[in-house]
This record gives C-alpha cells, structure tokens and sequence, in this order.
C-alpha cells in the first residue's frame, strides 16, 4: 500500500498545503508508505516570463491567501527577480538532494519553498538552489554535479510520467494505490481529518 504524494516545488498551492499534508503524514498508518512525485511544472527556459503570465500568478497568489488563510506569500518576488516560468531546475534540486539522503528530500523542497515564497529568492536559478543545498549542509560538489546530471533529468523524466500514469491533474495530488487500484484522495487545505478518514475507508 502506497500514497503518492504528486507536487511540485515551485507550486504555490502546495507551499499552501504544505502544513496539512505534514499534520496528515505524521497520522498515517505505519503500514502505509508514502512516496514523492515530481509533476514537473514548467520545462527548463531562459526566456523572462510574459507580464500577463506574472499577474496571473499572482492572482493565483491572492486567491490562495483568501482560500488558505495563514500562507505566506512574499510578493517582493515579482519586483526583485525576473521570474522564468521554470520549475524543473528545482525539481531536479529535490531529486539531486534525495541522492545524499532520502531525509534531504522534503528538507529540500522545504528550503526552496522558503527561498522562493517568504525571502523572495528565484530557484528557477541555480544559484538559488546551490544556496539551497549549503543551507541543508549536503556535499556541495555532489550536489553541484548531479544538479543538472543526465541521470538527474532522466529521474524527473520518470517521475513526470508516473505522475501522468497515476492520472494527476492538477498540483498538488494525492493517490492511494492498494494492489495496482488507485483511490484519488481529494486534497483538504484545512484539515488533515478529512483525508485520513477517506484513506482509511479505503485500507
């Protein structure tokens, strides 16, 4: 038995999410793993994102702090960096962290989430996502080679389509598999209640 937990670092709605889904973990029963897929956002780009492509981020932003009250949201973001719709740098950082360690792989996700959301900061950028790593004390030189590696972008490669095969929609997303049946589990950004009683209904 397994919950696929189906995200991307860089979504907004699962920084939004991120407390419930860490209360709904810690209650989990023990015979139940929990497995972490990159739905992988947004290819690599160097191009600047269109103006009406950053505004309509940010109202994603706006609404998110009206349905999820409490998240935090630095707008600063947009004013301070030239955002690049590019998410598969910082998956890659979550797949090249969980290398030294699968501890390190919500540690890093975390770290870019706090990067990228409260101080403002572009992990689209790989410096951004180096710093991410010093912060989490990894072997930098590993981390640094594996960040952009052909091994590296074949793991996000994979992980994009099990996400696609598992039939996620949407970021984030949660599926229960129970002997190759997959149970969709509808995602409560406000109380982890909800979903574990959906998840043991189906155990």
């Amino acid at each position: 038995m397994r919950l696929y937990y189906i995200h991307d670092p860089m979504c907004s709605w699962c920084w939004a999410f991120r407390p419930v889904w860490q209360a709904l973990k810690r209650q989990l029963p023990t015979a139940l793993s929990v497995s972490y897929v990159l739905g992988g956002l947004a290819p690599d780009s160097h191009s600047p994102m269109s103006l009406g492509l950053q505004r309509q981020i940010q109202q994603h932003w706006r609404t998110i702090q009206q349905r999820v009250p409490g998240t935090m949201l630095n707008f600063e973001f947009w004013q301070e960096n030239i955002p690049r719709r590019s998410t598969y740098p910082a998956c890659r950082a979550v797949i090249a962290a969980k290398y030294q360690g699968e501890d390190y792989e919500d540690a890093m996700i975390l770290a870019i989430q706090q990067a990228y959301y409260l101080h403002a900061k572009n992990p689209s950028n790989d410096d951004v996502l180096l710093a991410c790593a010093a912060s989490l004390n990894l072997d930098m030189q590993g981390f640094e080679s594996d960040l952009n590696s052909a091994a590296c972008k074949q793991q996000l490669m994979t992980d994009i389509r099990l996400s696609q095969s598992l039939g996620a929609e949407g970021f984030p997303s949660l599926v229960l598999d129970i002997d190759g049946i997959y149970h969709f589990i509808a995602v409560d950004y406000s109380h982890a209640d909800t979903m574990l009683e959906k998840i043991n209904g189906e155990l």
